[in-house]
């Protein structure tokens, strides 16, 4: 082979590999730099899913924290005002057992001590109130809730069966729950052969001289 050929083959040879060179390495490149965004989208994606957990747990903590301040503050006296139900038991019976005949009998120098011993209730009331202690005091016909009302007996009486019949005890809510529940007697309908009240008919007067549903005669 001629010193020309050889020279020939050379530069073709050296002319052709510079380009595959740079075009294998161009499509390295495209396909790297598409595998670094994929992977940059992907670690984003995460610290944005991460940061977003983050805050939504900082703020439930914080909700609950608040939450948690709002109930000692309100419930803080819970056991204490429990305690004092029983000296506003004992001053309600003591001023139930005075009726108007009695307090206008009473002579002039005890009636200022019933009215101290009205002012104390209505003090004491107030105060419990003023620390988020209301009283429930169901009437009879209401219906029952177990929430606020506790059944001591179940009696036959003029309410609908399952209403109230009768209050034995009041009973007291703090904030949204139960500090004692009204103690009642429940109501298990009219007795049998007795018409609820209201449904049953107005006796019809008798012949002169005769008393109403005695059916006996009577000298006029």
């Amino acid at each position: 082979m001629s010193d020309d050929n050889k020279t020939g083959e050379t530069e073709d040879t050296a002319g052709t590999r510079p380009d595959e060179t740079v075009d294998a390495a161009e499509d390295a490149g495209e396909q790297s730099g598409d595998d670094g965004l994929e992977v940059l989208q992907a670690q984003l994606d995460d610290l944005r899913d991460r940061l977003l957990r983050a805050v939504a747990d900082a703020e439930n903590t914080r909700k609950r924290a608040a939450r948690e301040v709002k109930e000692t503050r309100e419930y803080a006296v819970t056991g204490f005002a429990r305690d004092m139900l029983d000296i506003a038991d004992n001053l309600e019976r003591a001023l139930g057992l005075l009726g108007e005949d009695v307090r206008a009998s009473l002579p002039e120098n005890v009636k200022p001590l019933v009215e101290g011993v009205e002012m104390t209730q209505r003090r004491l009331m107030s105060t419990l109130e003023r620390h988020g202690v209301k009283r429930v005091s169901p009437e009879p016909g209401d219906p029952l809730d177990p929430n606020l009302h506790q059944a001591a007996a179940q009696i036959p009486a003029d309410q609908p069966k399952g209403r109230i019949a009768h209050v034995m005890q009041p009973g007291y809510v703090i904030g949204e729950r139960t500090l004692r529940a009204a103690m009642v007697v429940v109501s298990a309908g009219p007795a049998e052969g007795t018409a609820p009240a209201g449904d049953r008919p107005a006796a019809e007067p008798g012949p002169p001289g005769q008393k109403p549903g005695s059916g006996l005669d009577v000298e006029a």
